[in-house]
């Protein structure tokens, strides 16, 4: 499954900050690939680093990185899918730090689940999670247009958001302790769970009243 939008509601304000995110993560991608696997190594987070209290700036630095093509394009379609919704919902500020303080709890909960490990952990997942937990808990009834695929077949279908992003985390609850590797680094999916459950917990203190009930007026 992959979510395109949603077509329950339009945000009132353009989403600058998800759209500013895309960008970086984009421009931090092109310098993986200029600069080579030693780029890569010295951003990415080891968890065995971090625990050791040396190069803690990498818990900020390797949610912009990503290891694949394939790894960055699905990323940043899941945070244009949910992304400008939660952003409006919040405020460009609100929405920033919340952004931003999932992703870091996301690469925090790699780090407790294996402190040992010397495996370079890398990608912008757990902070789109945050937003995926938000969505769930203030917009669980949205329709998310979604392509489906079904072995051979695609179809374009809508899907409560509630079941997406349900269907979504239980397959990263099956997934943990797996570590998908390509070129320098590794996507945990602890980080992906650590980074749901802080958004989910959290979206309601980040939330604006007033843009929610703008929201509702318009929509």
């Amino acid at each position: 499954m992959i979510p395109l939008g949603d077509v329950s509601r339009r945000p009132t304000d353009f989403p600058i900050i998800t759209l500013s995110l895309i960008i970086i993560n984009v421009i931090v991608f092109i310098l993986e690939l200029t600069n080579g696997d030693a780029f890569v190594t010295k951003w990415s987070l080891v968890p065995a680093d971090v625990s050791a209290g040396h190069h803690l700036i990498t818990i900020l630095t390797a949610m912009f990185m990503h290891a694949s093509w394939s790894h960055i394009i699905g990323n940043m379609v899941f945070l244009w899918a949910f992304g400008p919704e939660i952003e409006d919902a919040m405020g460009p500020w609100r929405y920033s730090v919340f952004y931003l303080v999932g992703g870091v709890v996301a690469m925090l909960a790699q780090v407790a689940f294996d402190p040992h490990s010397t495996v370079p952990n890398l990608g912008a997942s757990g902070a789109i999670a945050a937003v995926m937990g938000g969505f769930l808990v203030t917009y669980p009834r949205d329709q998310i247009r979604t392509l489906l695929f079904l072995f051979v077949f695609v179809r374009m279908t809508y899907i409560s958001a509630a079941l997406l992003i349900a269907v979504w985390f239980v397959l990263q609850l099956l997934s943990i302790g797996s570590i998908t590797t390509a070129q320098a680094g590794g996507v945990a999916y602890l980080a992906h769970v650590g980074g749901f459950i802080f958004g989910a917990v959290a979206a309601r203190l980040f939330e604006d009243p007033q843009r929610i009930a703008q929201q509702q007026e318009i929509n």
